[in-house]
Parts: C-alpha cells; structure tokens; sequence
C-alpha cells in the first residue's frame, strides 16, 4: 500500500469517527431529554402497541421490516442487517413525542441496492407508514437534505420538539473506495399526520 493511500485510509477512519461522535453525542443529549411531556393535542401510542414493525414508503417502493437498534459499546449507532430498516430505540418510537430516527443501509457491493436506496427520490408531501400490530401512524415528508458525515445537522435532526416526527436516515454522496463508505449521509424529515 502506498503511503497515498495509507494517508487516505488514516483520513476516512477518522472522519468515520467524528461522525460517529457527532451522533452518539446528540443522541444522549435527546434520549436524556426524551421524557419532556407533550405540548400538542397529539396523544402518543398506547404504550400496549409494542414495538413497529414495518415501514412502508409507496413512493420509493419500500416495504421492510422494523428491527431496533441502540448503541455499539463503542458509542456509535448500531445499523439493522441488509434488507431490514430499523429504529433507533432509545428514543421515541414513531407517531410518540419527538424525533423518532429511522436507519437503514443504501446498498452494498455484494448485495446491490438496500432498502434506503432511493430515499434521496423523495419529495414534500410523499407518505411514509410505520406498522405496529394493531395500528400505525403515517407521516409525510416536509424536506430533505445531503450533509458531510462530517458535518451532520444534529440540530435539525434531534430537535427538542415535543411533537411526533420522523427522520429518516441513509448514506450518500461520493463514495470513498479505499474507507468503503459513503462521505455523505442522506436525511429525510417528515412530520406525523394526525
């Protein structure tokens, strides 16, 4: 390996690392802050209702089965298997008080396409449903953005607000051949409708 691509190497491990931090961080900073009671007419889930199940997203094709997800014992988010979606839970579950985050990957190269592939097709007011056993709550996207993992909007992500919404969340952007990742982290905001 040549000393180019050892510095490129040394340079996307720790630009992994930042993003993970970034994350990690505000996630503790809104799991801590989750338990704020709700300041809107919406009534969260029955807390019988378990866990979601699915997510479907007609507008991109997605049908995938809801797996949760916390934190690796390093910090950084756990990610669901190729094919599920998941959610991450520590924090609210959708349609609950607060900014429920969805993950999933957007392709591999020995697999193709992921679940999250065309996330980055979708526009304002396309629908995104989240399946419990006996219920679900439906959301429709306000906005989308493409931001450095480096640089991620944690601020936008992980707001405090009191209210249901949802954000999705997958790589994109260039891809890094010698890190094998993404540079990019495509994020999809959407609130619940009632």
């Amino acid at each position: 390996m040549t000393f180019a691509r050892i510095v490129a190497a040394v340079a996307a491990v720790v630009v992994a690392a930042a993003a993970t931090v970034l994350i990690v961080t505000q996630l503790r900073e809104f799991t801590t802050s989750a338990t704020t009671p709700p300041s809107t007419t919406d009534s969260p889930l029955p807390t019988t209702q378990g866990d979601p199940l699915r997510v479907t997203i007609p507008a991109i094709g997605v049908d995938a089965q809801l797996v949760p997800v916390g934190l690796k014992p390093d910090g950084s988010m756990q990610t669901p298997a190729f094919g599920l979606a998941a959610w991450y839970q520590p924090g609210p579950r959708p349609g609950e008080p607060g900014p429920a985050v969805l993950v999933a990957h957007v392709d591999s190269k020995a697999n193709g396409p992921d679940v999250f592939y065309r996330l980055r097709e979708l526009a304002p007011g396309d629908q995104i449903t989240v399946h419990y056993r006996d219920t679900t709550t439906t959301f429709a996207v306000t906005s989308k953005e493409q931001a450095a993992k480096t640089d991620l909007p944690t601020e936008r992500i992980w707001t405090g607000t009191t209210t249901p919404v949802l954000r999705l969340i997958t790589c994109g952007g260039a891809f890094d051949r010698s890190a094998r990742s993404y540079l990019d982290n495509v994020i999809v905001y959407a609130d619940r409708l009632v």
